[in-house]
């Protein structure tokens, strides 16, 4: 027996907006990983100081370092114009039941510290199941995160966000071996990294800039 799933409803929506997505934006995607040392250490540090932040909220706030430093690919491209934002308006991606899709927006998240980038993505997410997001959340980000660190895909190629420049697709963590300070071997976590960006809008080198600056502020992660 076959079960036809119609193409309808918010399922149709997520459909129509992808297709749109990769038939009118030049995408590519760079891939790259980061040691995730710090990150972990300050998520503990954190923690024992009574402050619960999850290894998403932490990535959150790399990524908004990240695109201050690198404003060329923060914003959207409407038409033959390509739109900066001086406002960091993250979108994340989250995952309903039904096989359902949603990445609404936390405006101004660049003014956020991690505790608030926390609590936004938490009233976001809660919302989305109840279906009271608003048109303009759902409309209005500046740059997308999509998180696949719960899943074995350490790396994917991310579809950008239907008008908006770049999306970061965040893979598992896995411990690798690096060589340590005293010559030695040792292992390390590293979180896996995809930036899809639109070539239109920015070139590989400044992506790979963004990408870089992405670890960077990963790798040296202190709130």
């Amino acid at each position: 027996m076959t079960k036809v799933v119609p193409l309808k409803g918010v399922r149709g929506m997520i459909a129509d907006a992808m297709t749109k997505s990769l038939a009118t934006a030049a995408q590519l995607t760079h891939h790259g990983s980061a040691d995730a040392t710090a990150l972990m250490a300050e998520k503990t540090r954190l923690g024992a100081a009574g402050t619960k932040i999850s290894v998403e909220d932490l990535l959150m706030l790399a990524v908004v370092r990240a695109l201050k430093k690198n404003p060329e690919a923060n914003g959207r491209v409407e038409g033959r114009e390509v739109h900066l934002s001086d406002a960091v308006d993250l979108s994340v991606a989250i995952a309903l039941p039904g096989n359902l899709l949603v990445a609404p927006a936390m405006f101004g998240a660049d003014a956020m510290d991690v505790t608030e980038l926390r609590a936004a993505r938490q009233d976001l997410a809660t919302r989305a199941k109840i279906n009271k997001l608003t048109v303009t959340e759902m409309t209005g980000g500046t740059f997308t995160v999509s998180n696949l660190g719960l899943t074995r895909v350490e790396h994917f190629t991310p579809i950008i966000n239907a008008g908006q420049i770049c999306i970061l697709g965040i893979g598992r963590f896995t411990d690798r071996a690096v060589r340590g300070e005293d010559g030695g071997i040792e292992l390390r976590p590293h979180v896996g990294l995809s930036l899809t960006f639109d070539h239109r809008a920015l070139d590989g080198a400044p992506a790979g800039d963004l990408l870089t600056s992405i670890c960077e502020e990963i790798e040296r992660m202190a709130v």
